[in-house]
């Protein structure tokens, strides 16, 4: 006999609309999200996690699906297009909702993300996981691709005012570089990726090839086979307690969909 594992509900989804979009850097986009449904949103623990459900393939509105106690589903059975992002900010005076969006490949986000105007319809759900702070802690690493750049913007703040943090982000060119929020005792390590590499090489790299302070807190997120061979690193080989460290595979290169999306 077959057992169904039945997952807890997710929050339901909030529509929302497109209020405005700025491009961040030629391959990460801000996109602003607004309506009364945000009411009573909140942005939970740093490093958390939204749902984005968009509209269907050429359709310009979100059809709400419902729950079958694993998944989201479709009237008609199917999969909606629904993608996971990191809320950066959340105006609850203006019931506004900032998410950056990585644009790479022939991907849904990414499409939407590059075509979506004021106005473009919406919906999300969410505050999903988040970073438990160690408030103790004195040194922390923060390493990830472009799309864990939002998620790092929302740490930094929250981290203990004197520890020491190091934070690297692998880009696939020099204009990926972003202003982080600023703090006493932070080195940002900018690697680029090399031309024919594999997504997370560089990352990977800079990881594996650096002392970690200890004791040090680790948090990263990137390419799903690139965090394998970090997480493989800290606890196979650094032999680092599995307590210390937060490793997510947010994406899979070569598999149909968008950076921080799977």
């Amino acid at each position: 006999m077959t057992t169904v594992r039945v997952r807890r509900e997710p929050p339901a989804f909030r529509r929302a609309e497109v209020v405005r979009r700025e491009d961040r850097s030629p391959r990460l986009v801000r996109v602003t999200l607004g309506g009364p449904q945000l009411a009573g949103l909140e942005l939970g623990l740093p490093a958390g996690s939204v749902r984005l459900l968009l509209p269907p393939p050429g359709t310009t509105d979100v059809v709400l699906p419902s729950w079958n106690g694993n998944e989201f589903r479709d009237a008609d059975g199917g999969r909606p297009v629904i993608r996971t992002v990191t809320p950066l900010r959340l105006d609850t005076d203006l019931l506004e909702l900032d998410v950056e969006i990585v644009r790479h490949g022939h991907g849904p986000l990414s499409a939407w993300a590059g075509a979506a105007g004021p106005g473009a319809a919406v919906a999300v759900s969410g505050t999903g996981r988040g970073y438990e702070v160690d408030a103790t802690a004195p040194q922390f690493l923060l390493a990830g691709d472009e799309s864990a750049l939002p998620a790092i913007a929302t740490l930094l703040p929250a981290l203990p005012a004197g520890a020491h943090v190091d934070v690297v982000v692998e880009i696939a060119a020099d204009s990926g570089r972003l202003a982080l929020p600023s703090r006493p005792g932070l080195s940002v390590h900018w690697c680029e990726l090399d031309e024919g590499a594999r997504p997370g090489d560089a990352l990977v790299r800079w990881v594996t090839s650096t002392r970690l302070p200890s004791p040090a807190r680790v948090w990263a997120a990137g390419e799903a086979a690139a965090m394998q061979r970090i997480r493989r690193h800290l606890f196979d080989e650094v032999g680092l307690p599995r307590s210390q460290a937060v490793v997510r595979g947010d994406w899979k290169h070569g598999r149909a969909g968008d950076p921080g999306t799977e």
